[in-house]
């Protein structure tokens, strides 16, 4: 086990009120995208009364924002050891074998069970579901809806279920606080604040006898994402600062194809919805699935010969590649070329994307669309076993927020609404067969307690992406490390603000520490002094803050 240097000691709690209410329920779930409420309807079927907390309203999560869809094999010609094969190898050696395997044979069933919840899905005019491909498949495998919207009908389809049902109580605007754990160190419940509720700042308690954290990604940690605003890292924090570990946190995956056009952060439309200033639209790899393709400035598709697969190659190997032509080339963007597709199938197919485009003076079917790598999808989380469990007894994690062993160092395209749905599943199931009676909180650990200042906010994320952004280096990573210990300095009194931007700079602490120790290039982790991928760093490096507020490593090599 070992400290990094120069990072920040890190708080063991948030500064907060004491509670001035509580609630008690069976099952507190965190997070109301597609992992949250499946785990809630999932936990109804066992008949247990479940609260849902949501941040801000249940669907401004990232699951609404999904544009491709779901992969599953559902083709009888496709298999679930080819979808294995692929998940593992955009992985590039670091999956779990076993959970890819639950991950493939089970995700059909699951999906299925989505369509009985009364998600709708694309078909064709026989009925049969629409199947279409993404980077890294080698077949097609992916459901999708709305042409380009499945993201946005699975939180419908999800959001109607957990309404239509009495004994699931959803509270929205409220920020998980802490994690509360028993004498016997169990997960107990959480604290959290709710806008107009209870103490002066609303800061309350809700007693669980099981704890789920579905609280999804960290990408506001950096200055281009595509997540939305709430996509801050709380989940990880919570767990760190409860002293789970965490794991494989380097692997955030930049999704090769953000827009980079003007106006698109205060246009908002229906079908196009306003984004924060950090977020920028995804232009879906289903686009590049259908046969547009990227080209530089004088119109060469420099994909071609980079990859077997050229444009269709894992999202880490098109995002390196992008990255080459702008460092080449001094330019913020390429270009993604769909004319040839034709306006009326990009209307049909990519609803959404067009509205967006449109929104900023880009037309697809006539234009170039200009393209950048951005933030996109932590592979890494809180560390789970098969069944949802991290290393506190009855805290569990699924969706983005948790490390399942699926993704490995580079998430294949289109797992992530599927791993969602699986482990959710797993984690009721397992929730069901040993839940113990209510136990009473003990009391707060010792250790570091505050809070930072909020307006460090937008130098935190021009730090991470800096120096830990797509291209990392020792260098750029300890100027990282220097600069979030002078942030972490600027201490704040205790506001939603400021808890939200003190579980940045936590999870931005934990990344910086491993892309630091991980000195080689693997997936989507991309080290320029150490370019190649070593055999000596095929394992995963497990974080936890001891409780004096120091952030300790353990590196955990493959089986």
């Amino acid at each position: 086990m070992s400290a990094t240097p120069d990072l920040p000691a890190l708080p063991r709690r948030l500064a907060a009120a004491e509670p001035g209410w509580t609630e008690t329920t069976d099952v507190v779930v965190v997070g109301s995208g597609i992992a949250g409420l499946t785990a809630a309807l999932h936990l109804r079927e066992q008949g247990l009364h479940v609260t849902v907390v949501t941040k801000v309203n249940i669907d401004d999560g990232s699951t609404r924002w999904a544009q491709g869809g779901i992969a599953a094999v559902l083709d009888p010609l496709d298999t679930p050891q080819a979808h294995a094969y692929d998940t593992e190898i955009a992985g590039v050696g670091l999956c779990d074998p076993e959970a890819v395997r639950v991950l493939v044979e089970e995700g059909p069933a699951r999906i299925r069970e989505l369509i009985r919840r009364g998600a709708e899905f694309d078909r064709h005019p026989d009925g049969s579901l629409m199947l279409t491909r993404e980077g890294g498949h080698r077949a097609d495998r992916i459901v999708h809806a709305g042409g380009d919207a499945t993201g946005a009908e699975v939180q419908r389809a999800l959001h109607e279920a957990v309404r239509r049902d009495p004994w699931i109580r959803l509270v929205e605007h409220a920020l998980v606080l802490d994690l509360l754990r028993a004498a016997d160190g169990r997960a107990c419940g959480l604290t959290l604040h709710v806008l107009g509720e209870g103490s002066e700042d609303g800061v309350g308690a809700i007693l669980a006898r099981a704890v789920v954290l579905a609280t999804g990604g960290m990408g506001q940690i950096y200055s281009s994402t595509t997540n939305p605003p709430v996509s801050t890292g709380d989940g990880v924090a919570l767990a760190l600062r409860a002293g789970a570990e965490v794991t494989d946190v380097e692997f955030v995956q930049f999704h090769p194809t953000s827009f980079v056009g003007t106006g698109t952060a205060s246009a908002g439309t229906a079908a196009a919805p306003r984004l924060s200033p950090a977020q920028r639209p995804l232009i879906s790899e289903a686009l590049r699935g259908e046969g547009a393709y990227l080209v530089d400035e004088a119109g060469k598709r420099f994909m071609v010969g980079q990859h077997e697969q050229a444009e269709l190659a894992p999202r880490d190997v098109v995002a390196k590649g992008i990255y080459r032509v702008l460092r080449a080339t001094g330019a913020d963007h390429v270009y993604l070329d769909a004319r040839h597709l034709g306006g009326e199938f990009l209307e049909g197919r990519f609803p959404t994307i067009m509205a967006s485009t449109r929104a900023a003076g880009i037309d697809p079917a006539t234009d170039l669309i200009p393209v950048a790598p951005a933030a996109h999808y932590a592979s890494g989380g809180v560390r789970t076993d098969l069944h949802g469990r991290t290393t506190i007894p009855g805290l569990y994690a699924c969706g983005e927020v948790a490390c399942t062993g699926v993704h490995g160092a580079n998430r294949l395209a289109s797992n992530s609404l599927l791993e969602g749905l699986v482990f959710a599943k797993r984690i009721a199931d397992d929730v069901g067969r040993d839940l113990p009676p209510q136990a009473e909180p003990a009391p707060a650990p010792a250790g570091p307690s505050w809070v930072v200042d909020p307006a460090i906010r937008a130098d935190l994320q021009r730090t991470m992406t800096r120096g830990a952004g797509v291209l990392r280096s020792a260098d750029s990573l300890a100027g990282a490390a220097k600069e979030l210990a002078r942030l972490a300095e600027q201490r704040s009194r205790p506001n939603n603000a400021a808890w939200e931007v003190t579980n940045l700079l936590t999870v931005a602490a934990a990344l910086v520490a491993s892309a630091t120790s991980r000195r080689e290039t693997r997936g989507c982790h991309w080290r320029e002094d150490h370019p190649t991928a070593a055999d000596e760093w095929r394992g995963h490096l497990l974080d936890a803050v001891q409780s004096d507020g120091i952030l300790t490593q353990t590196f955990q090599e493959m089986a």
